[in-house]
């Protein structure tokens, strides 16, 4: 099992896939999934590839969904990979990209591993790391599965039962300009922006609830008062009232400071996921929670204020819990995962996949 996972893992992580430009690597999945499974493919109108693999040794109907995204951050061309101590990670150059080809090798090689298995669905989803695009586009009616996990966590022992909710704000501050020397005429909108950020708490601002300043642009010139800038802030909580409430913060006290200016807001807001939590005695964490004890592991679960795809297809109806890969620092040019973890998330989903059958 070693050598497949290894072998199927790098030539994944070779094949570029930054947010954006997936065909190329969906492509070779596609034909990877078809040659060693004899997976049949679709895929839906937002580009996420579909696969359905047929039942071994059951004679269950309804099939079993596990998901990946197939998209990298950035820097994530070229990657070059290096296996020390039964670690790979990257040259030092890129992201390594098991976030989230981990999960996908591991997927392929327990199927191929294992003797037990219902009718699977693999959905491999396209611009994660943009916000779940893939998956809050995604064609539902495709999928057949009522259950299913998706594989784009860390801790092998952890099972992600819940997320947050999450407002995306954008802030336009619109001053007024004149010469540097004749500052009185002026209204300046970065000191504007300046002022209401340092009203704000960021950060942690309670143990379920983050603020993030992103982005900032303003100015044109050095020698003139700047008339626009534009601040990107986002916040999540675990609660989706404490989030509304934390974004309605954010609003008014950008709006107090630009009244007593005398400058002007456009403000643009959208919630881009909502919170959601499913039941401990839901029987995707039933299951695998007996999984992972299997591998002598005490399994954990968890609520995050981080977004995976179960968001959506929570949202959608499918009963989805996360499940760990094994890989560590993702988004980082010091990511890496241990073949030896791997190893035991491919006999995670195996358990998983003989429960269910």
């Amino acid at each position: 099992m070693e050598d497949n996972l290894k072998k199927y893992f790098v030539e994944m992580v070779k094949i570029d896939s930054e947010s954006g430009e997936e065909q190329e690597f969906l492509k070779a999945l596609e034909s990877l999934f078809q040659r060693e499974l004899n997976a049949k493919a679709e895929y839906d109108s937002y580009g996420n590839l579909i696969l359905r693999v047929k039942g071994r040794n059951s004679n269950k109907k309804e099939p079993l969904l596990f998901c990946c995204h197939a998209d990298t951050v950035k820097p994530g061309k070229g990657i070059e990979t290096v296996l020390e101590n039964g670690i790979i990670r990257s040259k030092g150059e890129t992201i390594l990209g098991a976030d989230d080809k981990a999960g996908i090798s591991e997927i392929l090689v327990a199927l191929q591993k294992a003797s037990q298995y219902p009718p699977v669905e693999i959905l491999i989803t396209r611009e994660e790391e943009r916000g779940l695009l893939g998956s809050k586009f995604l064609d539902r009616s495709l999928l057949k599965s009522k259950k299913g996990y998706v594989l784009d966590s860390e801790a092998l022992q952890e099972i992600i039962i819940g997320g947050p909710s999450r407002v995306e704000m954008t802030i336009r501050i619109i001053g007024k300009a004149a010469h540097a020397v004749e500052p009185e005429y002026g209204i300046s909108a970065i000191e504007v922006a300046a002022q209401a950020i340092s009203l704000l708490k960021t950060g942690w601002i309670d143990p379920i609830t983050t603020v993030n300043i992103g982005l900032i642009e303003g100015g044109q010139v050095l020698n003139a008062v700047p008339e626009n800038t534009t601040i990107q802030i986002e916040c999540r909580s675990q609660k989706h009232k404490r989030c509304l409430e934390q974004s309605r913060l954010i609003k008014n006290t950008f709006q107090t400071v630009a009244k007593a200016r005398g400058a002007r807001l456009e403000i643009e807001s959208k919630l881009g996921l909502r919170a959601y939590q499913i039941s401990e005695n839901t029987e995707v964490v039933k299951v695998a929670k007996k999984a992972i004890q299997l591998m002598r592991l005490k399994p954990v679960t968890k609520i995050i204020c981080g977004g995976t795809d179960a968001s959506n297809l929570n949202e959608k109806g499918i009963a989805t819990a996360v499940l760990g890969t094994g890989s560590k620092l993702p988004h980082s040019k010091s990511e890496n995962i241990s073949i030896a973890d791997m190893e035991r998330a491919v006999n995670i989903i195996i358990n998983i996949l003989k429960e269910f059958s």
